[in-house]
């Protein structure tokens, strides 16, 4: 998929810890899949060191220096074992970036990474998340997203793992209204998708020009990944 003039390709993919079908931990295969794309930017969730991925070392040092010179990772849980959370990587440096901690009480530790990257088209302001597993989570998680994306005319893109498959407090609609244009690609479970879990949205309308997902993915995680390439307006 050729990437058009004055845009940027962005990618959102829940790694599952790098688990694939075959019961193996294999970030390299994780990498391969994403350098096939060759995306300016990548949102990972459920990025895991709790668990033996042989060589690697470290997975979230290895997937910044793999996929990109520049990266932030949100560490959720901390743990004598390990660490577990979520990573935004760019080819571009990162500016202004900030991990919010949008956990509800009780539930699953959750962040959002915000960033806004300087590209060759123009400014882009990114926002990363994974959203929670319950509904009534999911709501006080999607009102902080929207004020983080912000009322500007900067061309800005929210992507991760939304959790979203209940159409009662369905996290969709007032997504869609703060940032219209959006992917609608069904990714989970990856080997049979039936869910429109992981999504990429965008503003201004029609800066969304192409989408796709990406099968291959089906080998090394329970998500399919989300490719899209967002056309950057300059801002006023």
């Amino acid at each position: 998929m050729p990437i058009g003039e004055g845009h940027v390709r962005v990618m959102t993919w829940n790694i599952h810890g790098a688990l694939g079908r075959n019961r193996r931990f294999d970030l390299l295969r994780v990498v391969e899949l994403i350098r096939g794309w060759d995306p300016h930017i990548v949102a990972l969730q459920e990025v895991d060191s709790r668990r033996s991925v042989t060589e690697t070392g470290d997975p979230f040092a290895f997937l910044e220096r793999e996929l990109g010179r520049h990266g932030i990772g949100a560490k959720s849980i901390e743990t004598v074992d390990g660490e577990y959370g979520q990573m935004l990587i760019s080819c571009w440096p990162l500016m202004k970036t900030e991990v919010h901690d949008i956990s509800w009480p009780e539930r699953e530790p959750r962040r959002a990474i915000r960033a806004e990257v300087e590209t060759p088209a123009g400014r882009l302001r990114v926002i990363a998340t994974h959203l929670g597993l319950s509904w009534r989570e999911r709501g006080p998680q999607t009102r902080k997203l929207i004020e983080l994306a912000g009322r500007d005319d900067v061309t800005t893109v929210l992507l991760g793992d939304f959790n979203d498959w209940f159409w009662a407090g369905s996290v969709r609609r007032p997504l869609a209204e703060a940032l219209p244009a959006r992917t609608r690609h069904r990714t989970f479970p990856s080997v049979l998708p039936l869910l429109r879990l992981d999504r990429v949205y965008c503003r201004p309308a029609g800066v969304l020009t192409k989408s796709v997902v990406d099968h291959k993915a089906r080998h090394a995680s329970d998500h399919l990944a989300v490719i899209a390439d967002v056309r950057v307006r300059p801002a006023a």
